[in-house]
């Protein structure tokens, strides 16, 4: 992160910057959380690229998920941080209905992109236990999920927002 002023707003084509600062984290020079971070932020590019305008939302998003980066494990601060921006963009489906075949799901779960639930021979994927996962999506923790379970939605992410 860069903390700076900006000096020469008077309708110059290029204002410059001064006071230039870096804010650095503690992780940044471990390679394998700074791939992860950046692959994250690659994702939030891809989603943002479009808005004219970017909300407080993001960007607090992004720096609680930064502060927490090197005392977690990475890959459960980027579900749990996907599972908060699809509530506040409200796009989260919680239901516990096959998003496919639209029959109830009882013991085993499926996810699609954007965490939408399936069963698991809809979208001849690996199944999760529903209640854990049904757990995660209320709570915004991931604290009961093994890591396999992890790796998982944290492929699901990394498929793009």
């Amino acid at each position: 992160m860069v903390d700076f002023e900006v000096e020469g707003e008077d309708g110059r084509f290029l204002p410059r910057l001064r006071s230039l600062s870096q804010m650095g984290f503690s992780w940044i020079l471990d390679k394998n959380r700074l791939m992860l971070w950046q692959n994250f932020i690659k994702k939030f590019d891809i989603h943002l690229k479009d808005a004219e305008t970017v909300e407080a939302f993001y960007f607090t998003l992004l720096l609680q998920a930064a502060k927490r980066w090197d005392k977690q494990n990475p890959k459960r601060i980027i579900c749990e941080s996907y599972i908060s921006l699809l509530k506040y963009e409200g796009r989260f489906y919680d239901d516990t209905y096959c998003f496919i075949c639209e029959q109830y799901i009882e013991e085993d779960i499926a996810l699609m992109q954007s965490f939408k639930p399936a069963h698991p021979t809809c979208i001849y994927s690996p199944a999760l236990p529903t209640k854990r996962i049904l757990d995660f999506f209320h709570t915004e923790k991931s604290i009961y999920l093994e890591d396999n379970e992890v790796d998982y939605l944290h492929d699901i992410v990394m498929k793009g927002f």
